[in-house]
Parts: structure tokens; sequence; C-alpha cells
């Protein structure tokens, strides 16, 4: 008898688990139209595996990603995939193996690359993985190896400033050496 009761109780708490984790279809749909917004919206995204990732983590994450104007969302692979298809757009996030999270944006790519990647290195112990990004405005998908790259490059006003030092370096040796020639005539 105490095994029949511990067996209800066992499938009856499964049962609820399952039920809970189902979305009904007005939930369904509302996901959908958000995610179509949302790629309507931006022009960017990255999709990540936060499998084994803790809730603060991702709450760190967030934080993060919305201070460089960013949103990280979970929304089902299925849903995801019905919101590319309404939108027109030819991708499918099914391919990925594992659980997805989208991170939109409407800034470039590299400016979003930097945050996640930076933030993958501290959390890959716990299965954090950048999967690859797709550019909305080029409908082109890279890969994560290409995303890590890009995530590994200093931010663009860096870039900047090593390019004009790069420029004006030889314009500086050359004052250099008329300015000393003007010391030695005169």
């Amino acid at each position: 008898m105490k095994l029949a009761i511990g067996l209800w109780y066992n499938l009856s708490a499964v049962m609820a688990a399952f039920f809970i984790l189902m979305l009904t279809r007005e939930q369904k749909v509302q996901q959908v139209d958000m995610a179509g917004k949302l790629l309507t919206e931006s022009r960017n995204l990255i999709f990540i595996d936060f499998t084994g990732t803790g809730v603060e983590s991702l709450r760190k994450l967030k934080k993060v990603l919305k201070e460089v104007g960013a949103r990280l969302k979970v929304i089902k692979k299925k849903l995801l995939r019905v919101a590319f298809q309404k939108n027109k757009f030819d991708f499918n996030p099914e391919q990925f193996d594992s659980q997805v999270g989208a991170i939109f944006s409407d800034k470039d790519i590299s400016e979003i690359a930097g945050p996640v990647y930076r933030f993958s290195k501290g959390a890959e112990e716990k299965g954090f993985k950048i999967l690859g990004a797709y550019n909305l405005s080029e409908r082109k998908f890279f890969g994560a190896a290409i995303m890590k790259e890009i995530g590994q490059l200093p931010a663009r006003e860096v870039l900047l400033r090593q390019l004009v030092g790069i420029l004006l370096a030889p314009i500086k040796m050359l004052m250099r050496v008329l300015q000393e020639q003007s010391k030695k005539v005169g």
C-alpha cells in the first residue's frame, strides 16, 4: 500500500512538472509574436547554450547585455523557428542540439560579442557555450569559432586609436628627422 502511494505521489509530481512546462496554444502564439517583434527590431542574434549555467549567472549576463543594449530571451527552438519563418528568414534554430538562448540586439555584432565572450570564459566549465550568430540584415550565419574571434577583438574605439597611431607614426618620425636636421644646420 505504501509502495502504491509512493508511486502515485512520484507519478503525480512528474505529471505536474510536465504540465507546468507545457505551454498553452495562446502562450505559444504570444511567444512567437514576441520573438517576431524582437526579430524586426534587431540587426543581430547571438545563440548561446546555457545548459548548467545558474540563474544568478544568467541574471549577471542579462545585466551586462542590458548595458550594451541587448536582450537575452529563452524561447523554445520550434517557436523561434516559426518566428523566423513568419518574418521570412531562412534559418532553423533547431539545428542546435542543446537548449538555446537568443540574444537580440540592434547594435553591431562586435559590440555584443565582446561581453558575451568575456562571460563565456568564466562560465565554460558550467556548460555555457556560444553557438553562433545570425546577422538579420545580411541574412548570414556565423559559427561559434568566428563569434569567439570577434569577441576577442578590442573595442571599436581602441582599434581606431591604434589605427591613428599607426598612420601618424611615419609623420612623427619625419618631423623628428627634419627637426634634428634644422638643429644641425641652424
